[in-house]
């Protein structure tokens, strides 16, 4: 067998499915997890039209929140194709609104896919990477991982963790010949800003947005190299700039896009 082996969770929808396609079009062999049977199977389809060569793919109906869900996922990878090399931590939910005032369920919700689903997908992935000798992590935080985001704090403070916790394991799991690698995206066009949690809907339309295949390709160059970071677009890394230089100003306009 040739070409990577990588396991992608979120892949019904957005970044998710344009990473399965992007890989499995660059030949690697894909294991897509996500809660949406039928959506895996549009992608499975999509997959399997794709120009030959390309990597096969195993669709697996699972949900992030469920750690068994998640070691069975790997274990079915391996099983189907021998090893696993990358994962790509990518499912998560957004919020809007008012902290104070979010639904209970939805906090439950955001804090069980966006911190608990990473958690989850890392700790079945690495025994698995261990055994390879190598491998990848790839996760998917947010530009505002940084940033004061009223509004959108319960999603900041998840990102923020996702973040962090990439900065640590980098460092627990070089000796293991892992690389973890931490994307910081920023706007991007997809079906997550409908699905968003919470009362508060505005979208930012003035907000410049990137495609879900620019993020795909970008996660599948990330593969080839191995960065620790990845900031896409030279209007984040300026937010990202600015929220050292200035972070009350870029405070009080978050908070006027995201009311």
């Amino acid at each position: 067998m040739t070409g990577r082996v990588v396991l992608i969770t979120g892949a019904s929808s957005g970044i998710g499915y344009a990473a399965a396609l992007a890989f499995a079009r660059a030949g690697d062999h894909v294991a897509a997890t996500a809660r949406r049977a039928n959506r895996l199977e549009q992608l499975a389809q999509a997959v399997n039209t794709l120009p030959a060569p390309h990597g096969e793919i195993l669709t697996l109906t699972a949900d992030v929140q469920d750690a068994a869900a998640m070691r069975e996922a790997v274990r079915q990878a391996v099983e189907r194709f021998g090893r696993l090399d990358v994962v790509v931590a990518n499912a998560g939910v957004g919020h809007r609104g008012s902290l104070a005032d979010a639904a209970e369920q939805d906090v439950h919700t955001l804090l069980r896919t966006n911190i608990d689903g990473v958690l989850n997908v890392i700790r079945a992935a690495v025994p698995a990477l261990r055994q390879t000798g190598s491998g990848q992590i790839i996760t998917i935080s947010s530009v505002a991982s940084t940033l004061p985001s009223p509004y959108a704090a319960l999603y900041a403070a998840s990102k923020a963790f996702v973040s962090s916790l990439a900065r640590s394991l980098r460092l627990e799991l070089a000796d293991d010949h892992i690389a973890v690698t931490d994307f910081l995206i920023g706007r991007t066009a997809t079906e997550f800003n409908e699905k968003r949690l919470g009362a508060g809907k505005r979208t930012g339309q003035n907000t410049p947005t990137m495609s879900a295949d620019q993020v795909a390709n970008a996660i599948v160059q990330a593969a080839d190299r191995r960065p620790n970071t990845v900031t896409l677009r030279l209007i984040d890394r300026l937010v990202l700039w600015g929220n050292i230089l200035l972070p009350g100003l870029m405070g009080r306009i978050a908070k006027r896009q995201y009311r």
